[in-house]
């Protein structure tokens, strides 16, 4: 894999590839360990000027008329999918994730957001006011007045990616960004950087000018730091885990910075008695088999009906023992690999943490046995309490808890004993129920009988899962800042 002109990526920073000054950090495929290509280090002063391009592009930009912001957007779309197969290897190799899930939930995705978001700047940003007698007093005699709330842009905007998804993460952030007239600093996960910088060169084909898209990352703490307190920096996007995430709010709470947050998840599945227990099991299973579980929404959480409880148990139980483990190229894998070695032995970490606290290993549990790679198998533990740190904390692994409950009211409160609340589910045949219990889950998204996605419905979490919204119209809004007008009718 080469740069745009050389042997290692280089940075993308006011419309130029730029030679990184800390040099390059080989990129990884899971499933291999061999070098994929090679990912540069910005320096704090490459991050800064990347800022600032942005800073002072976001004047012109801003006043783009929405017609040749949306144009852009489109030809952007156009110009990932024509390259749909090398962009997809490129996600493949760099991720783990299978090749039809790196062309139709990565690349497919990111093309299909940069379609959304060119109708998106198309979208009326003005919302008239009805209009206001005020009586006559102090301020003058009695008028009608006329108002108009108007979204803005907000400015500059550092969209921080995670690694489960560079495609779709990259472009969910970027394209609503850009749409609604801001400029981007995009600081991406280091573990797999290549394609955003890929996404990058996409827009920058299409046309869009120079320091309005700017993509600078590394290894390096600092280089995150100095991408979310930059002082050109108007607005934090962040995409990943808990902790991270509170550092981030704490510089943007001392800049007063505007942030959109959707942090870590422990999505549980509330599965009544009445439920069809084969789509359950097959909802469930996506956390085996989606990016080998690393993602935020799966539901790591089986709260389960103790009429139900064995027939759950056995055939999650089943459909792990059967789920093909591989090389994600080939075409009958199912669960590839996770991230890095590291985040292997973070995620068997807990299921030696999982057998050390009393819950019973029901599937899975041993490394599955290829010669090099970052391998979990698919694992699912029972006999688990409330306050077990596998049920408690985020795994981000193909690891699935099962916790039993008796009454509609148990149920409901063993989901809601969280901290976290980013999307959770509810399995039962009976809708009212599954509606009145969707009410009382405190998350951002309930899924009834579907862990499917709706991508014009909001997405954001509750208290430890996130701040704000975004996906469809919610994302533009997120990207603007709010302006009244009011004047005397």
């Amino acid at each position: 894999m080469t740069g745009p002109d050389g042997p290692g990526q280089r940075l993308f920073i006011a419309g130029e590839w730029v030679e990184p000054d800390g040099g390059h950090h080989p990129v990884v495929d899971p499933a291999t360990e061999e070098t994929v290509g090679l990912a540069p280090e910005a320096s704090r002063a490459q991050v800064l000027a990347a800022t600032e391009a942005a800073r002072d592009a976001f004047g012109p930009w801003s006043r783009t008329p929405p017609e040749e912001r949306a144009r852009l957007l489109d030809a952007a779309a156009e110009i990932v999918l024509r390259h749909t197969e090398p962009y997809t290897e490129l996600a493949r190799a760099e991720t783990g994730a299978t090749t039809g899930t790196a062309r139709a939930m990565q690349v497919r995705v990111a093309a299909a957001r940069f379609r959304r978001y060119a109708k998106g700047a198309l979208e009326p940003v003005e919302q008239p006011l009805p209009p206001q007698l005020n009586p006559a007093g102090p301020m003058g005699p009695a008028r009608i007045m006329g108002a108009l709330a108007v979204r803005r842009p907000v400015g500059v905007v550092t969209c921080v990616t995670s690694y489960n998804n560079p495609w779709a993460n990259a472009a969910g952030k970027v394209a609503p960004a850009l749409a609604m007239g801001n400029t981007v600093v995009v600081k991406p996960a280091p573990q797999d950087p290549l394609s955003v910088y890929r996404m990058a060169g996409a827009l920058a084909e299409a046309g869009i000018p120079p320091g309005v898209v700017n993509v600078v990352g590394g290894t390096s703490t600092a280089v995150g730091e100095a991408a979310v307190g930059a002082p050109a920096v108007d607005m934090v996007s962040f995409t990943g885990s808990t902790a991270v995430g509170r550092r981030i709010a704490e510089v943007c709470g001392r800049g007063m910075k505007r942030r959109l947050m959707e942090l870590g998840g422990k999505g549980a599945a509330l599965v009544f008695d009445d439920a069809d227990p084969e789509a359950a099991v097959r909802a469930i299973g996506t956390t085996f088999t989606f990016y080998s579980g690393q993602i935020c929404t799966a539901p790591t959480r089986v709260i389960a009906q103790r009429g139900i409880h064995d027939r759950l148990v056995a055939g999650l139980a089943a459909l792990a023992a059967r789920l093909p483990v591989g090389h994600p190229a080939e075409p009958g894998t199912v669960v590839g690999p996770v991230i890095s070695a590291a985040h292997r032995d973070r995620v068997e970490s807990y299921v030696a943490l999982g057998r050390a606290e009393g819950a019973r290993l029901v599937a899975g549990g041993e490394r599955p046995s290829f010669e090099r790679g970052f391998w979990v198998a698919p694992t699912l533990f029972t006999e688990c309490a409330a306050g077990m740190r596998i049920v408690r904390e985020e795994i981000f692994g193909p690891v699935v808890v099962v916790v039993p409950f008796d009454t509609e009211d148990e149920g409901v409160a063993l989901v809601n004993d969280s901290e976290y609340g980013l999307m959770d589910y509810v399995w039962s045949g009976d809708t009212a129920r599954a509606f009145r219990v969707a009410a009382r889950l405190r998350s951002g998204g309930v899924g009834i009988n579907t862990v499917g996605r709706h991508m014009e419905a909001p997405f954001g979490g509750f208290r430890a899962s996130g701040v704000g919204r975004d996906v469809g119209s919610y994302a533009l809004h997120a990207y603007s800042e709010t302006q009244a007008i009011v004047w005397p009718g």
